[in-house]
């Protein structure tokens, strides 16, 4: 999962909660002075704002169309006016400090500020533009404050304070035990405790990096929408099948180019590319154009940024008593701390370079009989791994893809819900979306009773961020008794359809479309009472990387992957050659991304980010842990997006969760492939219940033990 639209959603947003169970009346008398005061400023503002009026679309969907950039900032102004209210309203309020007076209040608040919020990081990050850029540097300096002054409010942290100290005395619930003590860690790990002077600091600190990383996604984004390859004649085009070369030939188009075909940086191109063309000075060109994103000492270099980032986020660590970020931010991960990260990767890296190493030696003799006395390279690798795959196990990836066919791909990831859970999906035509390609589902349960919608966002587009994830409008909570509906969105950058070829999919993005329905639908089953609880970020993968492993099971294959000229079912040898080649290039898979882990541990783990140059030190533990020349990281460090946005210090909780996944899996691979049992307690305990209560208390209610390593050593091949 990729989270840059959201980065600076999940630092600043206050964790929202309500209880179903108690009293609204009360809830509603703490909020109604502050909401009459408010009433006045607010209808002249809201008048001509979509984004402040109830709006009249289908369930209060967001009214794209009605949306202009103009209306944001006066949107956000007016919101952070109307939570302040709120908050005004639970800091005087005169009875003694309650969970319910208290910490039932503030989930209620800042309702408005999330619908507003949502929506503008969701279109910066899926549609953006330099109006939209713009208006991010205003807001964000203004959220930061604004969330400073809730988390750094004294007396607001004494009422939150006064019911953690008496909460084994309140005969409190399980999950409203969590609530309040997740709620006091947010405090104290926000500054509440902090002097005077710290807390100032701290707000200098918070609006600086606030700026910064949204710096950084701006850069990247113009890097890599300026990186590309131009093939200028069709000799250049040996190798590649139809679809890719198809692809090629409307992305030129769209860039005015009708009589060249080009190749970008985006997954969805970049990898194609690099396994079939024959043009190794091309793939060459496209590989650097991919790798030096962000490090071009141009207008649009990261390296600066980043040096600012480092020690932005080293100053802040220290001011809460840690000697690196990594230790602060490890407090509340399941790991625990970054030794226990340290050994985790070890215990791992070993085994993938010796995997690595023998999938290098078997590729290098099929480069040593085309090319004698060539030297494997590292825009070499996905070329003749897929060269390899046909001579091993007469599978190409391009005889895979007529199977994938956008629609049936999608088609798939409902069926397994149905199967598993019972969900149905509805298309909606009337619902209004920010771009002419999204689709947008009703998602229903077996009863029909509505559970939320579904926005899926799929193409590639040059005012997208990279890669793929999912995000939402509107969470899923509890208010006066009735479920909140939320409204959860998928974005992906896959090629879209041309004029005689569908959107024809790789196996690695059909695989990154069920991960990305798993994280939706932890979204959309969420029952917690509270609009959104805390979750361990190595836990959060558990959900999305589980549904990857029915993309090639058998029974499951045989329901979705069908043949897009013909129909046919996808041939049971076929089938069986995928099952053999699960192994294949796992070493290579494994160690890019290791590397990358290691990368994040090492620059979170600095005390002093400013005595290091990012390519030196980046250079460095490349050479410390002993990476082959022939793979670079799965991400360089001026476009790993990833730890500059919610993974920080937290790369490697794919690989953690997949020891969660792995083991949940085989729990169905114990029983049946789809049984309802227990994918009705993963259902209860993890897709319903993750973030009311301790991350390994709810994996053990599903599993009846804590996870066991050997099913994803088994799974990835390091053994």
């Amino acid at each position: 999962m990729h989270l840059p639209p959201f980065s600076l959603i999940l630092e600043l947003k206050i964790v929202k909660r309500e209880d179903s169970t108690l009293a609204k009346q009360n809830l509603r008398s703490i909020f109604a002075l502050a909401l009459m005061l408010a009433v006045l400023s607010a209808s002249a503002v809201a008048q001509d704002n979509p984004l402040l009026t109830t709006p009249n679309t289908p369930f209060q969907t967001p009214p794209f169309g009605l949306i202009e950039n103009e209306h944001f900032l006066p949107a956000v102004e007016e919101a952070i006016r109307q939570h302040q209210a709120e908050i005004d309203a639970i800091i005087n309020n005169p009875d003694l400090p309650t969970f319910e007076n208290t910490l039932a209040a503030m989930d209620t608040s800042g309702q408005l500020m999330n619908r507003v919020i949502y929506v503008f990081y969701s279109l910066l990050g899926t549609v953006s533009s330099p109006e939209l850029q713009e208006l991010a540097t205003q807001i964000s300096p203004l959220l930061s404050a604004h969330y400073d002054n809730i988390r750094l409010n004294e007396t607001l942290f004494d009422r939150v304070k006064a019911v953690y100290d008496q909460r084994d005395a309140l005969g409190l619930s399980a999950e409203q035990l969590y609530v309040l003590e997740n709620d006091y860690l947010q405090f104290v790990r926000r500054g509440a405790l902090l002097t005077d002077d710290q807390k100032a600091r701290l707000r200098e600190l918070n609006r600086e990096h606030s700026l910064l990383t949204l710096k950084f996604d701006e850069n990247l984004l113009a890097e890599t929408n300026a990186s590309y390859v131009v093939i200028e004649n069709e000799a250049g085009l040996a190798g590649m099948p139809e679809a890719v070369v198809a692809m090629g030939k409307q992305t030129a188009a769209s860039m005015n180019m009708p009589d060249k075909w080009v190749f970008t940086t985006q997954r969805s191109s970049f990898t194609p590319f690099m396994k079939y063309a024959d043009a190794r000075d091309k793939r060459q060109e496209l590989f650097t154009a991919y790798s030096m994103r962000g490090d071009r000492d141009n207008e649009f270099d990261n390296k600066a940024t980043l040096q600012k980032i480092f020690t932005v986020r080293e100053e802040r660590a220290r001011l809460f008593g840690h000697s690196t970020p990594a230790a602060f931010y490890m407090e509340r991960r399941m790991a625990g701390t970054p030794e226990a990260v340290d050994s985790f990767l070890w215990r791992l890296w070993k085994p993938a370079l010796g995997r690595a190493a023998v999938e290098l030696s078997e590729m290098q003799a099929i480069m040593d009989s085309a090319q004698p006395g060539s030297k494997i390279e590292p825009w070499d690798w996905w070329y003749y791994a897929e060269k390899l795959r046909k001579t091993k196990y007469e599978l190409d990836d391009e005889e895979l893809r007529p199977y994938f066919e956008l629609n049936k791909v999608e088609k798939g990831v409902f069926i397994l819900a149905e199967k598993l859970f019972g969900l149905k999906f509805v298309q909606r035509d009337d619902i209004p979306i920010y771009h002419p390609t999204l689709r947008v589902f009703e998602v229903r349960e077996s009863n029909d009773s509505l559970l939320g919608i579904l926005y899926m966002d799929y193409f590639f587009r040059d005012s997208k961020g990279d890669g793929a994830w999912a995000g939402g409008f509107r969470d899923a909570f509890m208010r006066d008794g009735k479920r909140v509906l939320p409204l959860v969105t998928i974005t992906c950058n896959f090629s879209e359809p041309t004029s005689d070829m569908p959107s024809l999919l790789c196996f690695d993005e059909v695989r990154t479309l069920f991960h990305e329905f798993g994280h939706a639908l932890t979204g959309l089953l969420y029952a917690g009472t509270y609009s959104s609880g805390f979750a361990p970020l190595d836990a959060t993968e558990l959900p999305s990387q589980i549904m990857e492993h029915w993309a090639l099971e058998p029974a499951m294959l045989e329901l979705y992957a069908t043949h897009y000229r013909t129909g046919e079912i996808i041939p049971a040898s076929l089938v069986e050659r995928i099952k053999k080649s699960r192994l294949f290039n796992k070493g290579f898979e494994a160690v890019e991304y290791l590397a990358a882990c290691f990368l994040d541990m090492a620059w979170h783990g600095l005390e002093d980010a400013s005595d290091f140059g990012i390519n030196d030190f980046e250079a460095q533990i490349l050479a410390d842990i002993g990476l082959i020349p022939e793979i670079y990281p799965r991400y360089r460090t001026t476009y790993f997006s990833h730890i500059h946005g919610g993974y920080r210090a937290g790369y490697y909780a794919y690989y953690w969760s997949g020891v969660l996944d792995s083991d949940a899996f085989a729990a169905f691979k114990e029983t049946s492939l789809f049984d309802r049992e227990t994918a009705a307690l993963f259902r209860e305990n993890i897709l319903e219940r993750l973030g009311t209560e301790d991350a390994m208390t709810l994996y053990k209610r599903f599993r009846g033990r804590e996870p066991r390593i050997e099913p994803f050593l088994e799974r990835t091949g390091l053994q």
